[in-house]
């Protein structure tokens, strides 16, 4: 893992990227419907982190821009043998970094409950009560600027 780098942007090779880890993880992993997983949003001008280990994407999160102060980082994914590695941590300060830029104050997350300590853990609060999405439990989080 000396070779690690992150992209952010909405290029063609980081939706397809970034759709090959979600497949690998949310789909054959989780079992998520494929319908589910990829959504209306996923468009061309979509933006998208994926940090690669050489030229094998292995960790993605996704960035909508809701309006010009809020945004929404989802669809946050690390390939199992990757995992415990902070790779999740890292795209997520990217897309930080890119809020930061687009001088957006709130991000908000839409997490499985499971995954709401790794949020805690950047920063994000709970707000609101927990919520089925897909069938799955989960809780939005955000985090001010």
């Amino acid at each position: 893992m000396d070779n690690l780098s992150i992209e952010v942007g909405n290029g063609v090779h980081l939706r397809a990227t970034s759709s090959y880890i979600r497949l690998q993880v949310f789909v054959l992993e989780r079992s998520l419907a494929l319908s589910d997983e990829f959504d209306q949003k996923d468009q061309s001008d979509t933006i998208y982190s994926v940090l690669f280990d050489e030229a094998l994407p292995v960790a993605t999160a996704r960035f909508l821009q809701e309006d010009e102060r809020v945004a929404r980082i989802g669809r946050v994914a690390t390939l199992k043998d990757y995992r415990g590695k902070q790779l999740g941590s890292r795209v997520v300060n990217s897309l930080e970094a890119l809020a930061k830029e687009k001088q957006i104050e709130r991000l908000l997350i839409h997490a499985e409950i499971t995954a709401a300590g790794f949020y805690e853990g950047l920063g994000y609060c709970s707000v609101g009560k927990p919520y089925d999405e897909d069938g799955v439990p989960c809780i939005t989080l955000e985090k001010q600027f």
